[in-house]
């Protein structure tokens, strides 16, 4: 059986969309994301809603390791996105990513090209927690001087690959961090060091 999707569809996506694009606006501060989703494990209601709010036929989508290995969640997607999923990260739109610390190198994903810098693949990660005031400095455009925020788990060399990834703006992948409930954004243009 099927899992269900979003139950006002249009209503829910809009609020899920809003919540992404405040997100990437103002990075490092976390929104509100209920998305209200019993999704297939081990896919997350937010990685869902996410997926549900931003993909479509036109966006392929790339799954990790852990979510590829359950057909029930490549099912769920195909029928409420449309959204081919693609084995190749460097082709995709949208990569969910259910288990950050085996995330592979940033450097796999599209950074999109000088022309079309926006044909970037953006990284969907399902952290177990996002906590503002402590942890990473951020700063850069959306960002009042500094702000901080604490995320687990990450990537391997996380801080490293952000420079790395900001060193090629415009190109280069953004980052949509997410938690039970919440919703933080890190696009290529913020600058991110460690406290």
């Amino acid at each position: 059986m099927l899992a269900p999707g979003f139950a006002d569809p249009v209503h829910d996506a809009q609020r899920t969309f809003r919540a992404v694009m405040d997100a990437l606006a103002r990075p490092g501060l976390a929104r509100r994301l209920e998305a209200g989703l019993e999704p297939p494990v081990p896919l997350t209601p937010e990685l869902a809603a996410i997926a549900l709010a931003l993909t479509d036929a036109d966006t392929p989508v790339w799954l990790d390791a852990g979510l590829a290995a359950a057909p029930e969640v490549a099912a769920y997607l195909r029928f409420h996105t449309g959204a081919p999923l693609t084995d190749d990260p460097a082709r995709a739109a949208f990569a969910l990513i259910r288990d950050p610390a085996r995330c592979p190198p940033f450097v796999r994903f599209a950074p999109g090209t000088p022309a079309y810098p926006d044909t970037s693949t953006t990284l969907v990660l399902a952290l177990d927690t996002i906590t503002a005031g402590e942890g990473l400095r951020l700063t850069g455009p959306g960002i009042d001087g500094t702000t901080r925020i604490a995320l687990a788990p990450l990537p391997e060399r996380f801080v490293a690959q952000l420079a790395e990834n900001r060193a090629g703006f415009p190109l280069g992948i953004d980052l949509i961090l997410t938690a039970p409930g919440r919703v933080a954004g890190l696009p290529r243009s913020t600058a991110v060091t460690e406290s």
